[in-house]
């Protein structure tokens, strides 16, 4: 019988104990080499979207809410879903954030204006080559980009939200809303204007 301890060492070919070469590259990603994640606009478009339509939608909501009488019922119900978008904006700023905000007046359109500004300036500060890209495995976090995305269509579902309540003051609102999309030209050239002879 042949028995072996535990404690020998044993005996083997110097060809099967050679060890494998090891990759000598690491194996964690790296930020800026990631691929862009195709769910997730560019941070232009984004800020595009809050400096052109945000804005401007807001200005066209604001007003008709100010002319509105004090003692309406209808007023409580949309200030507060303009302070609900005034915290979204609020929060798209604090994600988008490199640097701090000063103290916000007590005015609530001065204050939404504020907010808008100020996430505007934080958008405009993102570096547009490593936005929507997704972090490294190894950081076990989501991705800067994912987070913005969301808060927009946060803000712009408050929006939303807005537009429909507002609209029970002005029905004329979504004229205004839309003005500018459509730009009409005289379709016809000014040659076939001329009476046929």
């Amino acid at each position: 019988m042949n028995s072996m301890l535990a404690t020998e060492q044993t005996t083997s070919t110097p060809a099967a104990t050679a060890e494998k070469p090891v990759a000598t590259h690491p194996l964690l990603e790296t930020w800026a080499k990631n691929e862009r994640m195709r769910h997730i606009p560019s941070i232009e478009w984004i800020t595009q979207k809050v400096e052109r339509d945000v804005r401007k939608a807001f200005e066209h909501l604001w007003s008709p809410f100010t002319a509105l009488a004090a003692d309406d019922p209808r007023r409580t119900t949309i200030e507060e879903e303009f302070r609900g978008f005034c915290r979204a904006v609020d929060r798209l700023s604090e994600i988008a954030r490199h640097s701090r905000n000063g103290h916000a007046p007590n005015d609530l359109g001065e204050r939404i204006r504020q907010a808008i500004q100020h996430a505007i300036t934080n958008l405009h500060s993102v570096d547009p080559n490593l936005f929507g890209r997704r972090f490294p495995f190894q950081t076990l976090e989501r991705s800067k980009g994912e987070q913005v995305y969301g808060a927009l269509l946060v803000v712009l579902q408050h929006l939303e939200r807005t537009k429909t309540l507002v609209r029970t003051i002005d029905p004329g609102l979504d004229e205004r809303l839309l003005e500018g999309l459509v730009v009409l030209a005289n379709p016809v050239d000014a040659r076939m204007l001329k009476p046929i002879a």
